[in-house]
């Protein structure tokens, strides 16, 4: 169950866009620019907060719960995830080096020299990578944790509607992030936790 759980993880970025795409350019053929729009609930200021909040939740619950509960572990698997696919995003935006949407309109700008780093979405791998190991443990068991993945569903669409990035940027951003978080997910000891001292695997809740 929890396999075929972690397969429909892998594929759900792919069905985000599907539903609007349409014929464009890029390298799944469904890049397009979009209606500006950051007013509302699409504001820079709210996806700055989530990404802000979501940076918190898994670095506070980590050092809270340490890693000796099975919450505690879930949120160090989040931080393993999350410094993956942020270092995943990172690289690719150095490698690819696309054009985003406010600075061309053709989604096929490659290789576009310094500045230039649309390919993939480092906020959407982010997002996707923390929320990931949460769904692939706690999904059977709570299936409202499932609308984790509104999250980074969420941010998706605002940063192609800011212009921000392409739909295939987005799409590979989420993909990175779920493929990090399911890795993690398979750690019996997170990485980063063995290397913290023994008071931080304990957690701080444990010393009140």
């Amino acid at each position: 169950m929890k396999h075929t759980r972690r397969k429909w993880l892998i594929s759900l970025p792919a069905f985000v866009f599907s539903a609007a795409a349409y014929a464009g350019g890029g390298p799944l053929g469904i890049d397009h620019q979009v209606k500006f729009d950051q007013s509302g609930v699409w504001s820079r200021h709210n996806q700055v907060a989530l990404e802000s909040l979501t940076l918190l939740t898994i670095g506070g619950g980590a050092l809270w719960e340490g890693g000796d509960s099975r919450l505690g572990k879930t949120y160090w698997q989040a931080v393993d995830s999350a410094i993956l696919a942020t270092a995943g995003a990172t690289a690719g935006k150095y490698v690819f080096e696309r054009s985003r949407p406010s600075q061309t309109t053709d989604p096929n700008q490659w290789r576009q020299g310094s500045g230039h780093t649309s390919f993939p979405s480092g906020e959407v791998a982010f997002i996707s990578s923390a929320v990931t190991p949460f769904v692939i443990e706690y999904g059977h068991d709570h299936p409202w944790v499932y609308a984790l993945e509104l999250l980074p569903a969420y941010d998706s669409i605002a940063r192609v509607k800011a212009h921000a990035h392409w739909q295939s940027d987005v799409l590979a951003g989420w993909a990175l992030g779920t493929a990090t978080g399911y890795y993690a997910s398979t750690r019996d000891s997170p990485f980063v936790l063995s290397a913290m001292p023994h008071g931080i695997q304990v957690g701080f809740s444990k010393h009140w």
